[in-house]
């Protein structure tokens, strides 16, 4: 089923007063994935240019890359965390402070720090500037994370990387109470990286949180924060308000804050850190933000108001309103690194920047991987990017019945993410991913039969006969029906649906 092209949205508005005020939630981040290639009959054409590699097809560099994944393996996990910096600081003196060798827009929120990292890149990039992003998860492979001029690094460069740092990372282990744990090793990777290229300016995600997250031994000038909701409860805070303390920690001294629509508590901790470190603040719905929007054939036509001024016809390859305001945060990031708003009273050229948003891609969020039956994916794992999933995927497909393939960690808010999915669910299929995190099939199962109905829910404990099982109730009504299939739950869950549907 092909997306509307029509705008069901209402006529657009020149006046700034009527920009979108409406918090939207972003989608969450993709995740790690190394799955079998089980063949489906669902298999999905040849991929697109999407930035997301497929393993070395040199046999030695694929060995040598495995024997690095399998070291960093052997590390602390990326759910496992000592809440400090003294670890990574104490490897990169030794490195010589790489990350003080270049400029740097660093990203913290709950969902979209990946998209917008993505769109502040292309937009970068499409100024001539050479670019470092460090983002994470990956979707399937770790080079993923590190990326120069828009694209992963080699494989070989990336083994290069680690075995030049390998010797100080021992020196480290050897001295600290705990082992520098995967995510603290990557980082200091990917800053030496940026380091060597050399790039003209770096854009981080934080891993988690802000103040102890391992790239927060950046000064950056520009910090960005997406909408804040609850995850990682256990670690950040109970409350939208706790987690801001924590993400707040990436702003510093004398820098621009670009503040996406957050929630009235976190918006205030956040405005009074600012006001602490005297950083200027610039904030959707106020100073930038999106004015109009339409759906369109492969996306949507924005109007963006940035700092310097109104950015009007802009295509964004990207569905959801979401998406919209990463859009905007993006575009507002890159100006006030550029000094838009405060120290030049100009805007960007506007055909450049339809170019670059033009070129954006976003793996796993909201992304079509097949068609009769459509099956998209998108990464949702918390009530927020379910929300704005089930909106994004409403707005933009004319589905005439949507089947659900759903695989969650246990550490989620489960019931309400199904909640979140129950309207725009005609059937969920209920599976696992092949993490330990996994919550079990016949325990996500009793939670759906809650929100659903016994009749409305399958168990399949496997991923790939759970998207058979979903793909078979979708092709029910028929090759014409416009039924579809939206496999989501899970960042996990979403990388191996990718890659068994024949992505990469």
């Amino acid at each position: 089923m092909s997306e509307r092209p029509q705008n069901d949205d209402p006529d657009p508005t020149d006046a700034f007063d009527d920009m979108v005020e409406a918090e939207t939630q972003r989608d969450p981040d993709l995740a790690v994935i190394e799955a079998g290639s089980r063949t489906l009959r669902a298999q999905a054409g040849p991929p697109q240019g999407d930035g997301v590699p497929a393993r070395p097809a040199d046999p030695e560099a694929d060995r040598a890359l495995r024997a690095v994944e399998d070291e960093l393996a052997g590390r602390w996990g990326e759910t496992k965390l000592d809440p400090s910096v003294q670890r990574i600081e104490a490897l990169l003196d030794i490195l010589g402070s790489p990350q003080r060798a270049y400029p740097a827009i660093h990203i913290t929120g709950t969902n979209g720090k990946t998209s917008t990292a993505r769109m502040i890149e292309a937009l970068l990039g499409a100024f001539d500037l050479r670019t470092g992003r460090y983002t994470s998860p990956h979707v399937q492979s770790v080079t993923e994370r590190i990326s120069l001029d828009g694209s992963p690094i080699s494989a070989e460069r990336f083994i290069e990387t680690y075995r030049d740092i390998a010797p100080y990372i021992e020196m480290v282990d050897a001295q600290q109470e705990f082992r520098l744990s995967f995510f603290e090793v990557l980082t200091a990777m990917a800053y030496a990286a940026f380091a060597d290229a050399p790039v003209d300016i770096a854009v981080v995600e934080v891993g988690m949180g802000g103040t102890w997250d391992a790239t927060n031994v950046i000064d950056a000038d520009v910090a960005v924060v997406t909408p804040i909701s609850l995850d990682h409860t256990d670690r950040l805070g109970e409350t939208p308000e706790q987690i801001a303390v924590e993400k707040s920690g990436i702003i510093k001294k004398d820098a621009t804050v670009v503040l996406a629509q957050q929630p009235v508590d976190a918006a205030s901790v956040m405005l009074k850190h600012a006001v602490e470190v005297d950083a200027t603040v610039a904030r959707e719905g106020m100073e930038f933000g999106v004015l109009s929007r339409e759906v369109a054939v492969g996306g949507q036509m924005l109007t963006l108001r940035g700092l310097g001024g109104e950015y009007p016809e802009i295509f964004l390859p990207l569905y959801g309103a979401h998406q919209a305001h990463n859009a905007a945060v993006a575009l507002a990031a890159v100006e006030a690194f550029f000094g838009i708003g405060s120290e030049h009273a100009r805007s960007l050229d506007i055909d450049t920047i339809r170019s670059a948003f033009a070129a954006v891609a976003s793996p796993g969020r909201m992304e079509v991987v097949r068609r009769s039956p459509t099956v998209v994916l998108d990464a949702a794992h918390n009530p927020a990017g379910a929300r704005a999933a089930a909106d994004g995927v409403t707005e933009a497909f004319g589905f005439s019945r949507l089947v659900g393939v759903v695989g969650a960690s246990d550490d989620k808010d489960v019931k309400g993410l199904l909640e979140a999915f129950e309207p725009i669910f005609a059937e969920v299929v209920v599976t696992r991913n092949s993490s330990q995190r996994a919550m079990d099939p016949d325990e996500l199962a009793a939670v759906a039969v809650e929100v659903f109905g016994s009749e409305r829910v399958q168990v399949e404990p496997r991923l790939d006969d759970a998207l058979e099982a979903a793909i078979t109730l979708a092709e029910e009504e028929g090759e014409y029906s416009g039924a579809g299939v939206l496999v989501t739950g899970s960042v996990i869950t979403v990388g191996e649906a990718r890659l068994l549907l024949g992505r990469n």
